[in-house]
């Protein structure tokens, strides 16, 4: 005994040894083939294809950034001011500080002899232009040359579409503001286009000489300038930090936006994490649609090895050494899976640079990021852990004569604890992942926790599908009777149906109402009541000639006018703005410049909700009336002060009242409202819009149009249409990426639908044969199986649409602040579509049962 003892091994030694043997029998095991697998591998290949693709790429893109940063920017740092040049102590602490080029930009109207005119975004240059990178252009030639004055006219660079939108040629001529133009090329590429933004037309760009030659530049009007350095030393970065102190240090009240290369484009990259997180999203809703899939191709597997594990707890093998054994199995299935959605997820990025790297707008630079991968990996292993402990543990107590019994009477006990720990502590390790590893935790949260009710849900369906036909009165029909019986018989196929279809349905309704209600809006809705034109810098000396002009041409148009400025807000209750703690759908607010506008009255489309309005009188302090939802999300209340810098000049008023504003009648509507006298002495300009009756026609805005035009060439008319067109436009490119993106989910919910049909063909068999021992015909047969398909698929469906429904009505009508309207064409259509799959998928498999002969299958019993 002492010697027995003495060799014995630790407890922790016999743990390895027995999972050492686990895996070498879950190998041999696993050598008979992977037949039931397939939607297992295929379901974990997809969603953590998904993950990696998407992390890959976007650190590819945000490491593109990076590296381009210089070009991307235009030079090592800018200095960016609105509506105002720099002043001379500005610009010569400037030139002081390293190479410097000086740029502008801002909207206008482009016309051509004939009368036609577009939209453009008119950039001016100087000859220093650009610091980093290169201007390729259609001939190519030294951008000096292709900019120069010619005559009366001025040299301009064009992008492609604008010779498409007027129907022009290279060499031909344009009018902006008092300044003619000859389009002596087209743009191919410009360096630092990123760091401008999304713009409203296309690009003209021009020489600081003709700029000005055009007339726009009037005190006020909305123009932004870029000063940008290109800074001395081995340390850049080091450099632009220092300049920035040096910079706020010596003019605090500047308003300038600084920006340093390694920031070169704030705004994209907040927006490629947000389309990460979303994708990533879509990733996760993959995997836990295939989780379902997980779930079945372990029971079912099980089901299948019932002799075996029957075998081996005859030979004394424990509960526990059987669960070892499988579930090392189906860790190392969802290995197999896991590397092949790793391996086609970290091309992505390569496959992207190699057939789009010409043409794609951002900088790409694809390597493999083993992080990346390693988390994509992780969130499968923690999805199939998830889901395959429940069944897995099943197995642990399960008699031997009850595994002999199972084809007959499964037994549903649950496992035991352990295991059910087990599969919480994944799932609460997945949602942790899921919300640490986010860019929004909030909306993560928000999702994992949406995830688990939805999932909740459709399990409580399937059980009240299985309760009420369990209970339904006997049919006088013998297929209605089987078809009912169907749905709730021992390992019915109702939970898995209902599951992985109502999933599937509730996202792909969601999209469509989403996608429904954008579209109506910016194609149907808005414009019946969205202001026919928006006139831009409106010179405050002449706004009485220009009410008069527009009263005389459109006489029967609603028109509207106020005054513009453009400001930063810098502090809130003498917090500086990027110390303020804020909540994220409000952070818009404080990232660059924002329209404001002074008023006696409350502005139209506008209602007060606390405090008073201030009155066409009020000559006192300055006071601010502040857009409610903006005012939550930085935590502002009624006595609350913001200070605002506005053409270099901070000036701080006090929140008087809190309003909510009808942003859906694309009338001149603002955040920020200031009493009047706020701005006394500041140059500005004012924007007005144009109504015509019924939208007017070409005829009506033609005459409106040219006569602004010839009597002030620097005001830029806006068409309301033309730019809804645009949004529209990129609107629809990002529901088609969403589409697309949400399409690898709705792969996932037909690949678990479809396996769990199939796993379930061995009881079809089953009862096909001993149905057709009985009497029954193919006919009956197939009628009851249409029958339980039409019900379980309905009662999914349903689901679906509700769920989805509901969903498209938060995001719609409380993120968007849009009228919701339900899409009943396109949701009835995909409703039916998705029955029609179940249906087709579940007769593909029972036509097969039926061709089984009984004899063959009578005998393996």
């Amino acid at each position: 005994m002492t010697a027995v003892a003495a060799t014995a091994p630790e407890p922790s030694a016999g743990a390895v040894a027995r999972w050492r043997i686990g895996l070498r029998i879950a190998a041999r095991d696993l050598r008979g083939g992977l037949r039931g697998f397939g939607v297992f591998i295929a379901c974990m290949a997809l969603g953590v294809m998904t993950i990696a693709g998407v992390g890959s790429l976007s650190r590819s893109l945000t490491e593109g950034l990076a590296q381009q940063g210089r070009a991307i920017l235009g030079g090592d740092i800018s200095f960016t001011l609105v509506q105002r040049e720099a002043e001379p102590a500005e610009q010569a602490f400037l030139a002081g500080a390293g190479e410097l080029s000086a740029a502008a930009a801002m909207r206008a109207l482009a016309r051509t002899g004939d009368g036609k005119s577009t939209l453009v975004e008119l950039k001016s240059v100087d000859a220093a232009y650009p610091l980093y990178g290169a201007v390729e252009t259609d001939p190519p030639a030294a951008l000096a040359g292709l900019l120069a004055r010619d005559g009366d006219a001025y040299g301009a660079i064009v992008d492609p579409l604008l010779l498409a939108r007027l129907g022009l040629e290279r060499g031909a001529r344009v009018t902006i503001g008092s300044a003619t133009l000859v389009l002596n090329a087209t743009m191919l590429r410009e360096p630092d286009r990123l760091a401008g933004g999304v713009g409203f037309g296309p690009r003209v760009m021009v020489s600081q000489e003709a700029l000005r030659a055009t007339g726009l530049l009037q005190p006020g009007s909305l123009v932004r300038w870029i000063y940008r350095l290109r800074l001395a030393g081995a340390d850049p970065a080091g450099a632009a930090e220092a300049l920035t102190e040096t910079a706020n240090r010596r003019f605090p009240d500047a308003g300038w936006d600084i920006r340093a290369s390694a920031n070169a484009s704030p705004q994209l990259e907040r927006n490629i994490d947000r389309f990460t997180q979303f994708l990533t999203l879509v990733g996760l809703t993959a995997l836990l649609v295939g989780g379902v899939g997980v779930a079945n191709s372990t029971r079912h597997y099980l089901d299948r090895k019932r002799d075996t594990i029957a075998t081996l707890k005859s030979l004394g093998a424990t509960g526990g050494q059987v669960v070892t054994l499988y579930f090392a199995q189906i860790l190392l299935l969802a290995a197999v899976g896991g590397a092949i959605g790793l391996g086609l997820g970290a091309v992505l990025p390569y496959a992207l640079a190699g057939a789009l790297g010409a043409v794609l707008p951002l900088p790409l630079a694809p390597t493999l990021h083993a992080d990346v991968l390693a988390l994509a990996l992780l969130y499968g292993l923690l999805t199939a852990v998830t889901f395959a402990a429940w069944p897995l543990g099943r197995a642990h107590d399960v008699p031997v004569s009850a595994l002999f019994r199972d084809a007959v009477t499964p037994d549903q006990r649950r496992p035991r604890r352990r295991y059910i720990a087990v599969a919480v502590v994944a799932a609460l390790a997945l949602a942790a992942l899921a919300v640490g590893a986010s860019y929004d935790r909030r909306i993560a949260a928000a999702f994992v926790a949406s995830a688990v009710a939805v999932l909740i849900l459709l399990r409580l369906v399937a059980s009240g599908v299985m309760l009420l036909a369990r209970r339904a009165p006997r049919a006088r029909s013998a297929v209605l009777r089987l078809a009912v019986a169907n749905i709730h018989r021992p390992a019915a196929l109702t939970p898995t149906v209902v599951i992985s279809l109502g999933l599937g349905m509730a996202l792909l309704v969601t999209i469509l109402e989403v996608d429904g209600n954008l579209r109506r809006q910016l194609t149907a809705t808005l414009p019946e009541r969205a202001p026919s034109f928006f006139f831009l810098d409106i010179p405050s000396a002449e706004t009485a000639r220009f009410d008069a002009l527009v009263k005389e041409r459109a006489p029967g148009a609603a028109f509207e006018r106020v005054p513009m400025l453009r400001g930063r807000i810098v502090a809130a209750n003498g917090v500086k703005a990027e110390d303020l703690k804020i909540k994220p759908d409000a952070s818009w607010a404080l990232h660059g410049d924002r329209g404001i506008t002074y008023a006696g009255t409350v502005p139209a489309g506008s209602r007060v909700i606390q405090g008073t309005w201030w009155g066409p009188d009020y000559r006192g302090a300055p006071l601010l009336s502040l857009e409610s939802k903006i005012a939550d999300g930085l935590g502002l209340k009624l006595g609350d002060t913001v200070t605002v810098n506005v053409l270099g000049r901070n000036i701080t008023a006090t929140i008087g009242n809190i309003r909510t504003v009808d942003w859906q009648s694309l009338g001149i509507n603002f955040v920020l409202v200031f009493s009047p006298g706020a701005f006394a002495g500041a140059p500005h300009t004012d924007i007005a819009t144009v109504t015509f009756p019924d939208g007017g026609t070409p005829a009506e805005e033609a005459t409106l149009l040219n006569a602004v035009a010839q009597t002030w060439p620097g005001i830029t008319p806006v068409p309301v249409k033309d730019a809804l067109d645009q949004v529209a436009g990129v609107v629809g490119n990002l529901v088609r990426a969403v589409q697309a993106a949400s399409g690898i989910t709705l792969v996932s919910a037909v690949l678990v639908l479809a396996g769990a049909l199939a796993a379930g063909h061995r009881h079809r068999v089953y009862d096909a044969v001993v149905l057709k021992t009985l009497g029954a015909t193919r006919r009956q047969l197939v009628a009851a199986y249409l029958l339980e398909y039409l019900m379980i698929g309905a009662a999914a469906v349903l689901f679906g649409v509700f769920a989805g429904s509901v969903a498209g009505w938060r995001i719609v009508a409380g993120l968007m602040n849009l009228p919701f309207v339900w899409q009943a064409g396109p949701t009835i259509a995909a409703a039916l579509g998705a029955l029609a799959v179940t249906v087709a998928c579940g007769l593909v498999g029972t036509v097969s049962a039926l061709g089984r002969k009984p004899a063959a299958v009578l005998r393996g019993l």
